[in-house]
């Protein structure tokens, strides 16, 4: 007796994962440095913030790394349907960083609002901001297009994160050039909205991956997809249920779907099959479990009249 799924490793798929994984600790490392020593050596706020943001974003990443190795890890006795919700949980490690993140930055500015604000004076702060926003951009190209191949919440949310950077790195330029030629209250000011950013980013992030830990459910248009799907099978003659929610980052799909009542049991089996196939090779399908019913005989009357293939409805439900 089986107990444990079947598993059938997927080589470009874990090329994919090692390759994100790279790119978001090697460069939320580098980042993370650069913004430090800039920070400390010119005494601006706002790039104190956005340092605190990219140091939170190497803690997520060296998450991200563990608990998205322990995703792919195949299926196990412990874990018999794999270990794919260790995905969404990473998801909110990340969350749980960014949101401390956007505490430390937001205390930071207020005080630095209270003690006094100064003028940053251009050159390192400046240069530091615009070169991580030039990588920040660079790196939300990367992940995104990798997440939306794997179908992946977790570098989705990091890709998000990544443009949400740049826009506090923008934040903190402005607000370190303006408190030099407009008013050195500017700099805590921009540490303020860098911190909103983060929160803002943060609060998506426990959203999301909240949703994928219990149970939420599909969308509406992703449902009708899954029973158009179904429906194209040869021999399925209605989908009459679609239940579809989040185990994970993917869907677990229960169907309803009528036959005609005369197939043998073996036809019936095949069809079946056939629509579990089909529902699962949609990305966001991790696994499909069909319930084949018979038509009912009102039904195949209303629809021979439109469909050939079943117009012999006495053969189909004999006496």
């Amino acid at each position: 007796m089986q107990t444990v799924r079947d598993h059938k490793p997927d080589p470009e798929r874990r090329q994919l994962y090692r390759a994100a994984m790279a790119i978001t600790l090697l460069g939320n490392l580098l980042l993370a440095a650069g913004k430090a020593a800039a920070a400390y050596l010119s005494g601006s706020v706002a790039l104190f913030a956005d340092a605190a943001n990219s140091a939170s974003d190497v803690v997520y990443s060296l998450t991200i790394v563990l608990g998205l190795w322990m995703a792919q890890q195949p299926p196990d006795p412990s874990h018999p349907q794999g270990h794919s919700r260790f995905e969404p949980v990473v998801g909110l490690v990340v969350a749980a960083s960014m949101t401390y993140a956007g505490y430390k930055a937001a205390a930071t500015a207020y005080e630095r609002f209270v003690a006094g604000a100064f003028a940053i004076e251009p050159g390192l702060p400046t240069l530091v901001l615009l070169i991580a926003a030039a990588i920040k951009v660079g790196m939300y190209g990367a992940i995104r297009r990798i997440a939306a191949q794997l179908n992946s919440p977790t570098f989705a949310t990091t890709a998000r994160d990544n443009l949400s950077d740049v826009l506090t790195s923008s934040a903190a330029f402005v607000g370190a050039v303006g408190s030099k030629f407009i008013l050195p209250l500017l700099d805590p000011i921009a540490g303020v909205a860098v911190a909103l950013w983060i929160f803002r980013a943060a609060f998506g992030a426990w959203k999301e991956n909240l949703a994928f830990l219990t149970g939420a459910g599909a969308s509406a248009e992703l449902q009708e997809q899954i029973a158009r799907v179904a429906a194209e099978v040869p021999g399925v003659l209605e989908v009459h249920q679609v239940i579809a929610e989040y185990v994970g980052p993917q869907l677990v799909v229960d169907l309803h779907v009528n036959v005609a009542g005369t197939l043998a049991l073996r036809e019936a089996h095949q069809i079946a099959d056939a629509v579990q196939a089909r529902v699962e090779a949609l990305p966001e399908v991790d696994r499909a479990y069909v319930h084949v019913e018979p038509a009912s005989l009102e039904w195949v009357v209303a629809d021979a009249e439109t469909a050939p293939e079943h117009a012999d409805v006495e053969q189909m439900f004999p006496n």
